[in-house]
């Protein structure tokens, strides 16, 4: 099925897949919450810990091959973090060199996720920046290579309080290093359609570069990409999006009490960031705020995308949606439907307030109505939690995109 992104221009897309990749960090600013909520500090820590290191592998390779720049080296996993969620361009700013193929460093000079967990207290940056970062760092790298191992030169807590950089790695690879292996969650997330979702490949003959396989850069330029190439990279960052989501639901379902609990979890992580997902793609590409403005969201939000991967078709007033592989693999869709409208309503009320919708079919295949209400609703609650984040305002700037030789 076509790429429903291949409808945008290429500079559209050039502003879209940066939020993507920002929306993408904002899962947890959502999830979290109601996980520290039901079980504490601790046990949300393990929670993001079995979530990050079961998808990034996955999804690291798959952007790997995408994009033409599969190798073994520092230079691999470096590319690999600037195409990933988990480090969207500048909210978590990370500026790299590299001494050779083997070695590499990493400083952040803005960490928009300690700029939102630093309020919080010393407890919370420490199990962010410590019992987190240390499994997940070398679980990403471990797609690179499982002999890498990345390490703190210096970390959250900050002394003095205002210490900048915000943090600062070695990357090294060596053969002494024992060979990592993934996390348990891995094993169940790399089985899924998502994982194995085949996306049409890049046109090497369209106008623009068509992979990674040149130079690290300093910042990506989305700008030199191709239509085809940045319609393929948005493809996979929703489906970076929906892996994360499938492990963070296995975190979740282990620690349940029962069904309703890991669902409502579940839900209202969804909620949250398809709120605030939606009010940042409208913004971003100048949508208008009517309901024929919230079914092109709707049409472009993550919770839909790749049209590989989740079938749905929009027009001009309804929402089609019908079985698919995303609901194979309990992604977000399958929190949609009949009864369960919560997150259709925060992406159409991102749009406006006034709007709502109307759901009719079954659990699988249903159809969505924008309606307009009289009465503006309020904001949901886990649209507000998310709003917490630094993420939800944050706005990219201009950047030039330098190559980064070894020094």
């Amino acid at each position: 099925m076509p790429s429903r992104y291949a409808s945008l221009s290429r500079a559209e897309l050039a502003t879209l897949v940066p939020e993507l990749l920002l929306l993408g960090q904002l899962i947890d600013r959502s999830g979290m919450a109601w996980c520290i909520s039901a079980w504490g500090r601790e046990e949300m820590a393990q929670v993001a810990i079995e979530e990050w290191a079961g998808s990034s592998p996955v999804y690291t390779r798959r952007m790997q091959r995408a994009l033409g720049y599969e190798g073994n080296d520092v230079v691999t996993i470096f590319k690999g973090l600037q195409l990933d969620i988990g480090a969207p361009p500048q909210f978590m700013d990370f500026r790299y060199d590299v001494q050779d193929r083997w070695h590499g460093t990493f400083h952040l000079d803005h960490c928009g996720a300690l700029m939102d967990v630093e309020p919080m207290g010393e407890a919370y940056v420490r199990s962010m920046c410590h019992d987190i970062e240390d499994p997940t760092f070398d679980a990403t790298a471990v797609a690179t290579n499982p002999r890498a191992q990345v390490r703190p030169v210096h970390r959250p807590p900050r002394t003095p309080a205002d210490r900048h950089p915000h943090c600062a790695w070695t990357v090294t690879i060596d053969e002494a290093h024992p060979e990592a292996t993934p996390l348990a969650p891995y094993y169940v997330v790399e089985r899924t359609r998502a994982a194995h979702l085949e996306l049409d490949p890049i046109d090497p003959a369209d106008d623009g570069t068509s992979d990674y396989a040149g130079a690290l850069l300093s910042d990506v330029d989305f700008g030199a990409f191709s239509h085809s190439a940045l319609v393929r990279i948005a493809d996979e960052v929703c489906l970076q999006m929906h892996l994360l989501n499938i492990s963070f639901r296995l975190a979740v379902e282990k620690r349940a009490s029962d069904d309703d609990q890991a669902t409502e979890i579940a839900t209202k992580q969804l909620v949250g960031v398809a709120g605030i997902g939606a009010e940042r793609i409208r913004r971003a590409l100048g949508l208008p705020a009517t309901s024929a403005g919230a079914l092109r969201v709707l049409e472009l939000h993550p919770l839909l995308n790749p049209a590989a991967y989740v079938d749905a078709e929009v027009s001009a007033d309804r929402l089609v949606v019908r079985p698919s592989a995303a609901h194979d693999d309990g992604a977000w869709i399958d929190l949609c439907g009949p009864g369960r409208t919560a997150a259709l309503q925060a992406v159409v009320r991102a749009v406006d307030a006034h709007l709502d919708v109307e759901v009719e079919g079954g659990d699988a295949a249903w159809t969505a109505t924008v309606v307009r209400r009289e009465v503006p609703a309020p904001e949901a609650g886990e649209v507000a939690v998310t709003r917490f984040s630094t993420g939800s305002t944050f706005a990219f700037e201009p950047r030039r995109s330098l190559p980064i030789t070894p020094v």
